[in-house]
């Protein structure tokens, strides 16, 4: 084959590939095409955000799941949002760990593994009574003041309905899955 022949599959090679790839990239498709329109169901609760009141742990949260959570042995009611995330740490569930206070603002512990943060929701800043995961550290935090503005790297996993004052002073968390 000759040099200028070659030259010109190549050319047209590498103009097919980036085609497919802009292609591929693309997030202006046809809307009735057959795969767009083949589960509906999928599509629309994708693109759908939640409201905000739907679920007490903020927003772009769907489905929240019931869990039970003793803090110091007395129950009190949680739930988990519908994020990844959460679903992660219900699959390490049941769990019992010791909280240590952190920056006079939340109570942390270590879960015996990371949490996945594929697919997080966007960011939103803690709030009282807020469960959540710091990614860089690996870390759940439960928030009896209000956390710092919103970061990527907090990830609100749900929220328990204690008071302030028994959140600060907890010592142990156990997480249950809900009967």
């Amino acid at each position: 084959m000759s040099v200028p022949l070659r030259r010109a599959l190549a050319g047209a090679a590498t103009a097919g590939a980036l085609l497919l790839a802009m292609t591929a990239c693309s997030t202006d498709g046809p809307q009735d095409s057959p795969a767009a329109t083949s589960d509906s169901s999928t599509s629309a609760s994708a693109s759908q955000q939640p409201s905000a009141s739907a679920d007490p742990s903020g927003p772009n949260r769907s489905a929240p799941m019931d869990i039970r959570v003793t803090l110091d042995g007395r129950p009190v009611d949680a739930t988990l949002n519908d994020s990844p995330a959460a679903r992660d740490l219900a699959s390490l569930l049941p769990l019992t760990l010791d909280l240590e206070d952190f920056h006079g603002t939340e109570r942390i512990a270590d879960p015996p593994r990371k949490l996945t943060t594929e697919g997080a929701p966007e960011p939103s800043a803690a709030k009282v009574g807020d469960i959540a995961y710091f990614a860089p550290w690996g870390n759940l935090a439960l928030f009896y003041k209000d956390g710092p503005s919103a970061s990527e790297d907090l990830l609100i996993l749900g929220h328990i309905d204690a008071d302030a004052d028994q959140l600060s002073g907890a010592d142990r968390i156990t997480i249950e899955a809900a009967s």
